[in-house]
């Protein structure tokens, strides 16, 4: 087997586990202890581990929240596609939430539906959902300057009141290990109850979000499903573990 099938190999068990054992890297790749011990150290090297005592711990780090405006230039395209199969699954008589997300926000353009309810944290959402005459509830709290999302105890109260249909909501962060997650807690918070308070939870994730991991848990992948626009086929450990739904044109 090349190097680079070895470190591929290594590489997709931390990813599922976030640790491997020497002896087991050596029954499985059919090699050598000094082998092993020689990839192991070059994949280090590159950063994508930690070595240990008889084996490597993944190694990642925290990624850092951008900007709304930061994140309403990026990938638009991939969000546009996300945006417009998601609104695709809106049925009538839906009552939904709606989170604070530009992957989100990119859904209103392709809502057709008018006989729905929609309940959302974000400011321009809101804006943008009672510019179609959709039905619209804009929960109250503390605006975040940095993502126009409303946050904090006082929308975490007036959310307990109310029960979606579906849950739309953005993630930064989605990992086989530590499953689904976003930087600011208060957030995650908030995304955590309305998952929570409805029967459906679909998050959306451009193809920047897989494999990352950021500080604050929202919920585990076998809880929700996940709009893409990956190819489903190249993320075989995460099929295992949830429902992925490809977002084509």
């Amino acid at each position: 087997m090349l190097t680079e099938e070895r470190h591929s190999f290594i590489m997709s068990k931390l990813n599922e586990s976030g640790i491997v054992k020497s002896l087991t890297l050596m029954a499985d790749l059919n090699c050598s202890e000094s082998t092993i011990r020689r990839d192991l150290a070059q994949l280090e090297s590159k950063g994508a581990l930690i070595r240990i005592h008889g084996g490597a711990k993944r190694n990642y780090r925290l990624d850092e929240e951008l900007s709304y405006n930061a994140k309403t230039i990026k990938n638009v395209h991939q969000k546009n596609k996300i945006g417009r199969f998601a609104a695709s699954l809106i049925k009538n008589n839906d009552v939904i939430y709606m989170d604070a997300g530009t992957t989100t926000l990119a859904m209103i353009e392709y809502i057709n539906i008018e006989n729905i309810t929609v309940v959302t944290n974000g400011i321009q959402h809101a804006s943008l959902l009672a510019d179609k005459d959709i039905n619209t509830i804009q929960i109250g709290g503390k605006v975040k300057n940095s993502t126009k999302a409303i946050i904090g105890a006082a929308s975490l109260s007036e959310l307990r009141n109310f029960r979606f249909t579906k849950s739309f909501l953005g993630i930064n962060g989605i990992d086989v290990a530590y499953g689904c997650t976003t930087p600011d807690p208060e957030e995650a918070a908030l995304k955590k109850l309305a998952h929570q308070q409805s029967a459906i939870t679909y998050l959306l994730a451009d193809e920047t979000k897989w494999d990352k991991v950021s500080f604050a848990k929202v919920c585990n992948l076998e809880e929700v499903s996940i709009i893409t626009d990956c190819n489903v086929q190249n993320l075989k450990s995460y099929k295992e573990k949830t429902t992925i739904l490809e977002a084509r044109q």
